[in-house]
């Protein structure tokens, strides 16, 4: 069903009435066969880009659409609604975007940043490491100074578009302070010793390629850091907030996507004589997954428009990803038991948005990170009214 948004121009309208238009016909008809397929969609993220929609969150005059981030990821959610594989991929992407778009150099941001932003080009965002998924001040890959650049080594894990991206903000060790020592570095596949392993072979979001990325003494020009060296961890953080409002949007257009099957089978489906959408059992139970999708989407929102307001909203953003992401798991899960026997094959998509779901949980930080960046920020606001 289409949601009643509240957007805050007519443009906005515009724009997410375009998005629908697209995804319901370029999106919709291909995700179940390309996730079956494990089929990564590089066609439709150049269509999208083509568009307009792969650099929404950034300035026109860079070659981004100049939204709001409350407009912005209500696009993601209506991408995600029907295909959650694409959706996650711009949020990727537009993280990817971040190091430069912020901290980049005069130049970088001027050659880089309109490919990057005008989705000619696709990112990935190189953080985590296989010891390393939750504290990245624990990364051990490097890069080390040589006469004209750097050379770098090691390995990093779990990135979304690994194998398929044309860029990788790529985040290494570049001292042994644990804080102090990361820099970060706009890396291309082109680069010798560059070597994306094969993609995992994971649960859900199968069209979604992660692969782990090897460095095996790759030589990094001078002019490919971003920032000054020593600042990487600081990049990498400031851009996570962010990363999470994407995350928690795609999980909620999941959610409600797999809220409409159930409705739509409630509907339809009779059992005693009448729909089982009139038993008060099965009621309630929509009812309760209705709430979940409507006060996640409540929580990014309110996020967002602090951020677009100038507000922090680290604590926000933590507690959005947090709500939409278990609201996810929780929807999609009781959409398969809506569904019953039918929800457990593949004739219907829940059994697939329930396999993807989980994993919204776990990455842009663990939902037990998450409860912990909350409960500090909390006792730190208290600190003072108590001494």
């Amino acid at each position: 069903m289409a949601v009643d948004r509240e957007l805050p121009s007519r443009e906005a309208e515009d724009l997410l009435a375009l998005t629908r238009e697209l995804a319901d016909a370029e999106l919709a008809p291909k995700a179940a066969e390309y996730e079956r397929a494990e089929r990564f969609p590089r066609e439709v993220f150049r269509l999208l880009g083509e568009v307009g929609l792969l650099g929404l969150p950034y300035a026109e005059e860079v070659g981004g659409g100049g939204q709001p981030y409350e407009v912005y990821l209500q696009v993601l959610e209506e991408l995600a609604a029907r295909w959650a594989s694409v959706a996650l991929g711009i949020s990727v992407h537009t993280l990817a975007c971040s190091p430069i778009a912020h901290f980049g150099s005069d130049a970088q941001r001027r050659e880089l940043l309109p490919e990057m932003v005008g989705g000619r080009l696709l990112g990935a965002y190189c953080l985590s490491e296989a010891h390393a998924g939750s504290d990245p001040a624990a990364m051990r890959a490097g890069a080390t100074a040589t006469d004209d650049g750097w050379l770098a080594r090691g390995e990093k894990a779990w990135v979304t578009h690994g194998g398929q991206a044309d860029f990788y903000s790529t985040f290494l060790r570049t001292s042994g302070d644990r804080s102090r020592g990361i820099s970060c570095f706009h890396l291309t596949p082109d680069l010798p010793g560059f070597d994306p392993a094969p993609p995992e072979q994971k649960m859900g979001l199968t069209a979604s390629h992660t692969a782990a990325i090897r460095l095996d003494d790759v030589p990094v020009p001078a002019d490919r850091l971003v920032g000054e060296p020593g600042t990487g961890l600081q990049i990498a953080l400031s851009a996570l907030d962010a990363g999470r409002l994407g995350v928690s949007a795609v999980a909620v257009g999941l959610a409600q996507s797999a809220l409409d099957v159930a409705v739509d089978y409630a509907v339809e489906r009779e059992a005693f004589g009448r729909p089982i959408a009139e038993h008060q059992g099965l009621a309630f139970l929509l009812a309760d997954m209705a709430a979940a999708v409507e006060s996640a989407r409540a929580t990014y929102l309110a996020a967002a428009r602090r951020r677009d307001a100038g507000k922090t909203y680290s604590r926000q953003a933590s507690i959005a990803k947090l709500v939409a992401t278990d609201a996810a798991m929780k929807v999609t899960t009781d959409a398969v038991q809506v569904l019953g026997g039918a929800g457990y094959t593949r004739d219907h998509p829940v059994e697939r948005y329930m396999r993807e779901a989980k994993v919204f949980q776990i990455f842009e930080g663990t939902n037990q990170i998450q409860r912990m960046v909350i409960g500090r920020s909390l006792t730190r606001e208290a600190v003072p009214a108590t001494t």
